[in-house]
């Protein structure tokens, strides 16, 4: 299956190395879009090399195929993760808005696709349950979209509380799980 995996600016973005490895060790091949603030914390020649192909961030950037990259890869695509998902790029798939590669992809997605869309949360416990926050997640359950729960853990901040991103290798097993007939 080939899957577009999305990466959002946070802490927590270095663990989609294993996610992606995980994904290909399943049979599945796989293309990284990054956000800005992602690359902040990983960088996108450690994920190009982990995935075998360039990592789009930037629709401008020259190093593209295509002047439609954006919708090319949407239809590529089988399947979307988003690993990690900061509360920005949730707000901005509920609510439709496009101002950066990924959540341009998001919107490109074909009908097919709709239906494997995965956004699995990681943010700090006041910012996940902040009430604009949870609306925009009821929001994207609603359009069908997979949001799985966060877990409780040691959040990077020091703080205790739900918001951490789940397991790499259960993130795996929750998606092969939900795209099997």
């Amino acid at each position: 299956m080939n899957i577009l995996v999305g990466i959002s600016g946070g802490i927590s973005a270095y663990k989609a190395c294993d996610l992606i490895l995980g994904l290909q060790k399943t049979g599945h091949e796989v293309r990284v879009i990054m956000t800005d603030n992602a690359k902040e914390f990983i960088a996108p020649l450690t994920l190009t090399t982990l995935s075998k192909h360039i990592v789009m961030s930037d629709m401008w950037d020259d190093k593209y195929k295509s002047e439609v990259e954006h919708i090319e890869v949407a239809k590529w695509a089988n399947a979307f993760i988003v690993y990690p998902a900061t509360a920005d790029i949730i707000a901005k798939f509920a609510n439709g808005i496009a101002d950066d590669t990924l959540s341009t992809v998001y919107l490109a997605l074909p009908d097919s696709v709709r239906k494997r869309i995965f956004v699995f949360q990681a943010m700090n416990t006041n910012m996940l349950f902040h009430p604009a926050t949870l609306r925009n997640v009821l929001r994207l359950r609603d359009d069908g979209v997979d949001v799985p729960n966060t877990r409780e853990t040691v959040l990077a901040c020091g703080d205790r509380g739900f918001g951490g991103l789940m397991k790499p290798r259960d993130a795996v097993k929750y998606f092969n799980e939900g795209v099997m007939p």
